[in-house]
């Protein structure tokens, strides 16, 4: 049978890992590393300042994320998604425009969240869960991939823009593969499943979605669990990533060393979809995810302080990225096998919100950190707590529930 789901289901899939790849989940998160020093020098502004740009745009995605989740449950994945590529791709062009005005800069930043966030996992999770059930860890892993992808490509093209000519360019440059890369791959390959493709296990009696209602999933403990694990470890990761090539060369690194950093990073995420998404299909998943999320507890010891040993900096990075792979595969998995498919992309959307939200906080405050002390040590170190208590979390939530053709049970 799982066989089948991929035989089935791997255009969409392959579709929705470019779509992801290509959005405004990972471009903002691996341009402006690359960018954050170069706009510093050239335009004056604070670290913090110019962190202040994707905490703009993170919230107000994260806040309208529940929204976009709601249509793509009534409209379908394939319209939002598309018409999101295509807003995302002609705002995070404008930057190039940023004039001295950091309003104008704070502007623009808000114009991609607004119009990018159905670009974001939000969306095409839910096509590849409806697609997927026996080996949903691994299909949503593989979908993920797309966020490794863009991590691995995207600072490389980033870094070789700016050496070419400067900071401006990278935003134009990097706006071409949304729209000429996933837009035209989602339109030929991505679709919804008909009702009759859908797995038995994520059909009612009726044939139709089973699962909660959003009301329901409200008043149980298990969303709030999710959602505070969520909180905790969104706001001690978000901050690391966009300040990892500062805090590299902060270790006496170069620049162009810098940018392959965010690479061995990626390569982290890649490897935890992958083998994070086959466990989840053979384990219970918060006891898989639990000690993966200490990992960057580790890993943030690790970067405390001015050593200057690669291999240890390099293997930080990878336990980071490993640890980030795992928790954005948690979200989605989690969200599905413990409230069903009825309202995934409203559900989905509602934790994607502090996903979103927290993750652009939290930049502010390594930048604030990094402004105040000059270096990143303090908020590292509040960070190792927060992954521990965000993963800690996750083992609260108990035995998967049933769904599927007439045997919904609340395990």
């Amino acid at each position: 049978m799982s066989n089948g789901e991929f035989q089935k289901g791997w255009k969409p899939l392959f579709s929705g890992v470019i779509g992801v790849a290509t959005g405004a989940s990972p471009i903002p998160f691996n341009v402006l590393p690359i960018v954050l020093g170069p706009i510093h020098y050239a335009m004056g502004w604070s670290f913090l300042e110019i962190s202040i740009g994707i905490t703009i745009y993170g919230i107000l995605g994260a806040l309208l994320a529940p929204l976009v989740g709601a249509l793509a449950d009534k409209y379908g994945v394939k319209p939002v998604a598309m018409l999101s590529l295509f807003g995302f791709g002609c705002a995070f062009s404008l930057l190039y425009f940023t004039p001295a005005n950091i309003l104008w800069f704070y502007a623009t930043w808000a114009l991609i969240g607004i119009v990018g966030i159905g670009s974001t996992p939000v969306t095409w999770s839910r096509t590849i869960n409806m697609w997927f059930f026996q080996h949903r860890g691994l299909a949503l892993g593989i979908l993920l991939l797309g966020t490794s992808i863009a991590g691995l490509i995207v600072p490389q093209i980033a870094n070789a823009v700016i050496e070419a000519s400067n900071w401006r360019f990278v935003f134009p440059v990097i706006a071409l593969l949304p729209l000429f890369v996933g837009l035209p791959i989602a339109f030929f390959l991505f679709r919804d499943p008909e009702p009759e493709e859908r797995p038995a296990s994520i059909r009612d009696g009726n044939g139709e979605l089973a699962g909660l209602q959003l009301g329901e999933v409200f008043r149980g403990y298990r969303f709030w669990a999710l959602f505070l694990s969520v909180v905790a470890i969104a706001l001690a990761y978000g901050g690391a990533h966009i300040h990892m090539a500062q805090m590299v060369q902060l270790h006496g690194f170069t620049a162009g060393q810098a940018a392959g950093v965010m690479g061995v990073v990626a390569s982290g995420i890649f490897a935890g979809r992958v083998i994070i998404g086959l466990l989840f299909d053979r384990f219970w998943a918060p006891a898989i995810a639990f000690p993966v999320l200490l990992l960057p507890v580790v890993a943030c010891w690790l970067l405390l302080g001015t050593a200057t040993s690669a291999p240890l900096i390099y293997g930080s990075a990878f336990m980071l990225g490993f640890a980030a792979g795992a928790e954005s595969d948690v979200i989605a998995y989690l969200a599905a096998r413990y409230f069903g498919m009825k309202a995934y992309g409203r559900i989905y959307g509602f934790l994607y919100a502090p996903f979103g939200i927290f993750s652009s906080i939290s930049p502010i405050l390594y930048g604030y950190t990094r402004d105040v002390t000059g270096s990143y040590d303090n908020m590292l170190m509040a960070a190792m707590g927060l992954f521990t208590f965000g993963g800690a979390l996750l083992l609260t939530l108990g035995r998967y529930p049933v769904w599927g053709q007439d045997k919904e049970t609340i395990a």
